[in-house]
């Protein structure tokens, strides 16, 4: 059982990655794609169009600092169970909240792209989609 609750706290990593990975890769794509409308039609491609793409990002690093405070919590003696079902399930959030919102990240720099209004809008609705894996990140420490 030790060696599964060490895996869990390398879930919450791993999996959160993954999420971020994913997230990047969406909304990277539909940033790349209003690059190119804005370069075939002569127009400025907007720099801003970059946030959407990394705002995944920030998923890794919380599951890396939540597997710290795992370990820790191993170390003293937490339950091995807990950990690994913290780890997979909170990993699982976060890598979750990381996939849609790249996926806002992507309509928003669609959107952007063509229309060049509501970058205030749309960061809205990626910060809503941030603001999940900060839930289970703080509630888990």
């Amino acid at each position: 059982m030790e060696f599964l609750s060490w895996l869990g706290t390398a879930c919450v990593f791993g999996i959160s990655a993954i999420g971020s990975a994913i997230g990047i890769g969406a909304a990277g794509l539909a940033a790349i794609g209003a690059w190119k409308r804005g370069y075939l039609n002569n127009k400025p491609a907007p720099f801003i169009l970059s946030v959407f793409a990394g705002a995944p990002l920030t998923q890794t690093l919380y599951g890396y600092l939540l597997m710290g405070a795992l370990q820790e919590k191993l170390l003293a003696g937490a339950n091995p169970g807990l950990i690994l079902g913290t780890g997979v399930f909170t990993g699982l959030v976060i890598a979750a909240s990381a996939i849609f919102q790249g996926k806002a990240g992507a309509a928003g720099a669609d959107a952007l792209g063509e229309t060049g209004k509501g970058f205030a809008n749309y960061l809205m609705v990626v910060g809503l989609c941030e603001t999940v894996a900060l839930f289970a990140m703080a509630f888990n420490f």
